[in-house]
């Protein structure tokens, strides 16, 4: 896929995470003169290139981290997609940024709504934010349903297209746990003033509350077309071909409170953020681990918070993580995770 984009769009270089496949992505596009590299290194080192005005993060997972810290270092404008980075080093990345004079600009749909709703008010104070979530795939399952959930089951997003890894995310609604933490460190907001809010028909992607009671909501069709766009051409808002909401196609918006009951994972994230340190960096590390897992049919559905609570309190706590302790706290999870998830798969119980 790679090597048909690049012949496609022609960019300048490409690096391939996979260093094996170097030679056979090198080989097919020496012919259209695109410079390829890869490896870890080269993905953070291609970032320097002068010729950057803005750098896309995409990437799923913790892998995101270090590519944002270098983004950064090089002061590069940023557009994020990859919340992980803000849940493992959320205080890490967003003081650099500060230091280097360097925007994030968000493109999570939730977050791109914040960020639209705080257009001009910017020197208002915020009381509220509401993170509006579909419910997923389970929304309303009680737990002898979820004890048999499959994978393809949780695979069946009502509203959006995404990754594997995203899609069970949202299932478990551990995607609303981690985008509660982006939040705090995106927009400068406690715990407190954060409220998950399940929005069935994702028409309202989130809303911000002020200090006089007002609520701003951003609205539109469930379509990540938008807040990529809006992100990569802020200030403007260019013209696009994409259909328009009509509201008598919604004649009813519902709201209903997250099910943390059954649903631990959203609890777990909000604990850990209220721990701080690396506590966040356990979450995501042994929640990666745990639907990797699930994916690969070795654990149930209701083990992944089982994983990620284990994690939370076995691993060591550092209250003032540097990067080191956070690629450290990392890798020591993982292997925590790996061998909680393989005692499950052998029918133990950790």
């Amino acid at each position: 896929m790679l090597i048909t984009q690049a012949i496609e769009f022609r960019p300048n270089a490409v690096v391939i995470g996979a260093e094996h496949l170097y030679d056979k992505v090198r080989m097919a596009l020496e012919p259209c003169d695109i410079k390829v590299y890869a490896g870890e290194a080269a993905l953070c080192q291609i970032l320097e290139m002068e010729t950057i005005d803005m750098v896309l993060i995409a990437l799923v997972g913790y892998a995101g981290l270090k590519p944002t810290v270098s983004a950064i270092a090089a002061g590069r404008q940023i557009a994020i997609a990859n919340k992980e980075t803000f849940v493992v080093g959320g205080e890490l990345v967003t003081a650099l940024a500060m230091q280097k004079g360097v925007n994030l600009f968000p493109v999570d749909s939730e977050h791109s709504a914040i960020f639209q709703c705080l257009a001009g008010e910017f020197h208002n104070p915020v009381e509220k934010i509401y993170l509006t979530a579909s419910g997923g795939p389970f929304r309303g399952k009680d737990r002898e349903f979820l004890s048999t959930a499959t994978r393809a089951e949780a695979l069946k997003h009502p509203n959006w297209n995404m990754g594997c890894k995203v899609t069970i995310d949202s299932a478990t609604l551990m995607n609303k746990g981690l985008e509660v933490i982006e939040a705090r460190w995106l927009f400068n907001v406690s715990a407190e003033q954060i409220e998950v809010v399940v929005h069935p028909q994702s028409v309202i992607h989130s809303m911000v509350q002020f200090q006089d009671g007002s609520i701003k909501a951003q609205m539109g069709l469930a379509d990540m077309k938008l807040p990529i766009q809006y992100a990569l051409s802020y200030p403007e808002r260019l013209k696009t071909v994409s259909p328009r909401f009509s509201f008598t196609d919604y004649p009813q918006l519902t709201f209903e409170k997250p099910d943390t009951g059954n649903f631990r994972c959203l609890r777990l994230a909000y604990q850990a953020l209220e721990t701080g340190g690396n506590m966040p960096c356990i979450l995501n590390a042994s929640n990666e681990v745990a639907v990797n897992a699930f994916l690969k049919d070795k654990i149930g559905f209701l083990d992944i918070p089982a994983v990620i609570e284990s994690c939370m309190e076995k691993v060591k706590f550092a209250e003032q993580p540097d990067f080191e302790v956070y690629a450290e706290t990392d890798r020591l999870t993982r292997v925590i995770a790996h061998e909680i998830t393989g005692m499950i798969s052998k029918g133990s119980k950790p």
